[in-house]
């Protein structure tokens, strides 16, 4: 079989330094009849490890060639392969205490992020590997250029570690910048405070649409100013200084309202 060539379609950055996979590996510390899924395993080197320490793994790909190539190599009662776009893919399937890794695309890694936090009460951890300004984002506090509607969501919904950078020789071809390595694991949903979180998603997204404006003008069609006052929050203030906890009040408020307005009306 002819050597893979990287598609930059699919984002493809293959991991090739031993220590790095090890790093990573141990870092996850599977154990044996732990139930675990690789997103885009590509050639296979996190695969191999992982597999030296579970019964079976799950891995989902969307390049054919590297399915082939899997096939191959991987028996199927040791190696599952679910074909497809993991945007797509419908993770709870796999049952509950779910272990997720991966060296995530960097093309599609926000999207997916997004789409694993919608499906993480089945989740118990994930560690991926990201472009480094990514997980910079996903873990800033408030107050920095970094921090953003990324950041909110995912702080929300997970308790997040950065564990170390990867350098761009640690794979082929080599990508322009850095990478990390991230933690993430999922809040027990009885801790999640958001009373509607469809609402808490909206307010974000609004707040950061123009995130140099003051939250006075990004959100003005859905606060008052008694309710800033309400709130005890300067309505003078931009989008990077509130904290997860603000956010959350406010869209509390703004879904206790909503469901004070529908009852009126009935």
């Amino acid at each position: 079989m002819k050597p893979h060539v990287a598609r930059k379609r699919f984002g493809q950055n293959f991991l090739v330094s031993p220590g790095v996979v090890a790093k990573i590996v141990e870092a996850i510390h599977p154990l044996l009849d732990e139930t675990v899924v690789e997103i885009g395993p590509g050639l296979g080197a996190l695969t191999e490890p992982l597999l030296a320490r579970l019964d079976h793994l799950h891995v989902v790909e969307i390049d054919r060639d590297l399915i082939a190539r899997l096939r191959e190599r991987f028996s199927p009662d040791r190696l599952t392969i679910h074909e497809g776009d993991a945007l797509q893919f419908d993770f709870s399937a796999l049952g509950a205490g779910l272990r997720v890794v991966g060296n995530l695309p960097y093309n599609i890694s926000t999207p997916l992020l997004f789409h694993l936090a919608a499906g993480a009460d089945g989740v118990r951890d994930m560690h991926f590997m990201l472009q480094r300004e990514v997980v910079e984002r996903m873990v800033a506090a408030p107050g920095g250029s970094a921090y953003g509607r990324l950041s909110v969501m995912l702080q929300y919904r997970f308790e997040m570690e950065r564990l170390f950078l990867v350098p761009p020789g640690a794979f082929n071809p080599a990508p322009r910048v850095e990478s990390a390595v991230v933690r993430m694991t999922p809040r027990p949903r009885q801790e999640l405070a958001a009373v509607d979180e469809g609402m808490l998603e909206e307010v974000v997204k609004a707040a950061f649409s123009q995130r140099r404006k003051m939250l006075r003008n990004t959100l003005r069609e859905r606060l008052a100013e008694e309710d800033w006052a309400a709130l005890d929050i300067d309505p003078k203030r931009r989008a990077e200084e509130l904290a997860v906890g603000d956010y959350l009040r406010i869209a509390n408020r703004l879904a206790a309202s909503t469901t004070t307005s529908s009852s009126r009306r009935c």
